[in-house]
């Protein structure tokens, strides 16, 4: 191609490429306008970064000098003298959202995961973040979050959409400190316990649970509330459609629903192989004939405390409780092979609140606000004492209504987790729309493998030899 047909293609080229610049513009343009005003400011923060990120990432110690130089280095440098060594710095790409920005970045030789993570607290500093974490992104990338909002103490709430999940048994739970999703999976998991101070978020996060798991049949829910006597009172209310059983404080008939409980336990233990073909539910997952049992035990002191006192009425309960307590053990030890899911919330978890034989066998614990380090140490482990920012003890503040501390299952150490609100309007509505999904899971059972599996009374003192 001569030169006068180049000159001829370079104003179509050029128009093209400025065509290209413009719709980028207005592609730009278009989405600042639409984004709302804490987006805005992120996306003003994502554009400094990439303007400065050059002159940044040598003077925070991710760069590193090539002292060889190219063949084309070598060609246009005069002869005699050697060649300048090049600079190499990260190439950067940077995304904005409503927290801050999300950056991905290749690592060089010496310019690592490591460095990276080393230069975080200095990142923080100059992109004016409250923090920077970095985590690998797969072989030789690095994936760098600053927040610039902190995503603990804003407040943020959840609007179920009334569509059952893509996934069974995954239990979203909201963002961390970094404002990345949190969930985490409860296929195979016996039991949960929810720790914390009243009024603090431990109702609304179950209540999400219930609200995101209930337009599902392969769902079943049933509920205890110890600060209520009867179904149309306290924090459940608006759910208990949704419920095929509930038990308010009483625990003579908690003592009943608890061993009608059991009694289906062992009845899915003697059925599972004639009607699923398999030794645990878990390897085909909850189905409408054989939902996934959630069993809801709030402010669960009340049902295992340790009574004191002669008087026949306090043998009685005393006896109650103890009886309660060796059948929730039952359920948290034998059922998660026939799924049964219990999660038990209380002020404080420590030995008087959940025996310790029921609550050291649940995998998955949960803690917001405590007053003292016997309580963390009670929901979360010992363990907890090693990680100050993390512990419960510093969630105290109402800012912090809604925050959470766990141990997550793909993470070193604890997770600080933002939890939404839901409204009593949406629970309502999610009750109402899902009702007439409520079955009895004993009646589902007892119409396939019929009444006799329900003959065997349930006496938890017998060694079960066909449990989990």
């Amino acid at each position: 191609m001569t030169v006068q047909e180049l000159n001829a293609y370079a104003p179509l080229v050029v128009g093209l490429v400025l065509a290209l610049i413009a719709v980028w513009a207005v592609a730009w343009i278009v989405r600042y306008a639409m984004a709302d005003t804490m987006t805005r400011v992120s996306i003003r923060q994502a554009v400094r970064v990439r303007r400065t990120w050059k002159r940044l990432a040598p003077m925070v110690g991710l760069s590193v000098t090539d002292r060889t130089p190219t063949a084309l280095a070598g060609f246009s440098t005069a002869e005699g003298k050697t060649p300048k060594p090049r600079v190499l710095i990260p190439a950067l790409k940077v995304k904005a959202d409503r927290f801050g920005i999300v950056a991905r970045a290749n690592c060089l030789p010496k310019v690592g995961l490591e460095e990276f993570q080393k230069a975080a607290p200095y990142l923080a500093d100059a992109w004016g973040c409250v923090r920077v974490s970095v985590l690998p992104d797969g072989p030789g990338q690095v994936i760098i979050r600053g927040v610039r909002v902190d995503p603990l103490t804003t407040r943020t709430g959840h609007v179920p959409t009334g569509a059952a999940a893509e996934k069974d048994a995954v239990w979203d739970l909201g963002v961390d400190e970094y404002a990345q999703p949190v969930s985490v999976d409860l296929s195979q998991v016996p039991g949960v316990t929810v720790a914390g101070l009243p009024g603090f978020g431990k109702t609304s996060l179950i209540n999400r649970l219930v609200c995101d798991w209930a337009p599902s049949p392969a769902v079943q829910f049933v509920g205890f509330d110890g600060k209520v006597s009867k179904a149309h009172e306290g924090d459940y209310a608006d759910l208990v459609k949704r419920m095929f059983a509930f038990v308010g404080d009483d625990l003579e008939e908690a003592n009943e629903e608890f061993s009608r409980l059991v009694a289906l336990r062992r009845a899915r233990s003697s059925s599972v192989r004639a009607m699923l073909g398999v030794k645990s539910m878990w390897e085909v997952g909850p189905s409408d004939t054989w939902p996934l049992v959630v069993v809801i035990i709030d402010e669960a002191h009340t049902y295992f405390r340790d009574y004191k006192g002669n008087d026949p009425k306090t043998k009685k309960l005393a006896a109650l409780a103890a009886e309660n307590a060796r059948l929730v053990e039952d359920l948290v030890k034998k059922g998660r092979s026939f799924g049964i899911l219990t999660i038990l919330a209380t002020q404080k978890s420590t030995g008087d609140a959940i025996p310790t034989f029921i609550r050291d066998v649940c995998p998955i614990g949960l803690s917001f606000a405590q007053k003292t380090a016997e309580a963390a140490v009670a929901a979360l482990g010992e363990d907890i004492r090693n990680w100050a920012d993390a512990n419960p003890i510093n969630l105290q503040n109402p800012a912090y209504v809604g925050v959470a501390s766990m141990s997550h299952q793909s993470r070193p150490g604890f997770t600080r987790i933002r939890t939404p609100y839901v409204t009593d309007a949406d629970a309502a509505r999610i009750a109402d729309e899902t009702a007439h999904l409520t079955r009895d899971p004993a009646e589902l059972l007892e119409a396939f493998m019929g009444p006799r599996v329900w003959d065997a009374p349930v006496d938890i003192a017998k060694p079960d030899a066909q449990a989990a």
